[in-house]
């Protein structure tokens, strides 16, 4: 428990070095059952630490993760001794999900939540062939590509970032509209939309340009519609050390070279 009387639960992958810092710190602190808890250490990495939100989306804690994976881009360093001060003087922010609702060729509709991106991707050698509208409008009748995606801020320093769409500050309002190696039309770079946008892909010959759909670990195969939007229901609170806050790590991933 911290001084300001929060309860921790402890939580890591299983890989070698989350395994030992997890024993380390156990020496160190007493922790409880997650759920119980007031907070959640998460010890991993950016991929743990999806999982991790997904896994208590419906007992939303703040979570606190330390990295023990390669980016780390979610997470914060790991300085056992100081963690109460750490936690005490966190910075926190609150990240809101995108909902994936995909309907199957089969008429099978499948939700989910997405904290980085909701993406279409083609399962063939052929290209997949999109429509996408904005809030009900058709704003590309054709779209020809390898796929397409919907960031969210958080999101747009990953895979976004990858596919060479914006990197977009937490606090302004806008989602990335990003396409995946496109064909026709050659010289779209996709879009930045307001947060409350609906974006709405429809897959054209999905028989013959299957498509599949992801949203966190959600994959949906053989989808024919899909509908993205922000869940304003759903928050997740990560915590950050004060020298290492989310804000700052975007802005500074802008002058990365």
């Amino acid at each position: 428990m911290t001084a300001t009387g929060r309860s921790l639960a402890l939580i890591a992958d299983k890989s070698p070095e989350a395994q030992k810092a997890y024993k380390e710190l156990k020496e160190l602190y007493r922790f409880i059952k997650p759920k119980d808890a007031d907070v959640l250490v998460v010890l991993g990495g950016d991929g743990f630490m999806l999982r991790t939100l997904h896994e208590t989306r419906d007992q939303p804690k703040p979570i606190y993760g330390i990295n023990f994976g390669s980016v780390g881009f979610l997470m914060n360093k790991y300085r056992p001794k100081t963690l109460i001060k750490r936690l005490e003087d966190a910075t926190n922010v609150t990240l809101t999900p995108l909902l994936m609702e995909a309907t199957t060729v089969k008429g099978k509709k499948i939700l989910d939540l997405a904290i980085n991106e909701v993406s279409l991707f083609r399962q063939t050698h052929q290209a997949a062939k999109i429509k996408i509208s904005i809030d009900k409008i058709v704003r590309l009748q054709e779209l020809t590509c390898d796929g397409v995606m919907v960031a969210t801020p958080a999101g747009s320093t990953a895979y976004n970032l990858s596919a060479h769409g914006p990197i977009i500050p937490l606090d302004a309002n806008l989602l990335a509209l990003t396409p995946i190696s496109a064909f026709r039309p050659r010289r779209w770079r996709g879009a930045l939309l307001p947060h409350k946008s609906v974006v709405e892909f429809e897959v054209l010959e999905p028989e013959k340009r299957p498509v599949s759909a992801v949203a966190g670990p959600t994959e949906v195969s053989a989808v024919r519609h899909v509908l993205v939007r922000e869940d304003p229901t759903a928050h997740f609170m990560l915590l950050f050390d004060v020298e290492h806050a989310l804000e700052e790590r975007i802005i500074r991933e802008q002058f990365l070279v």
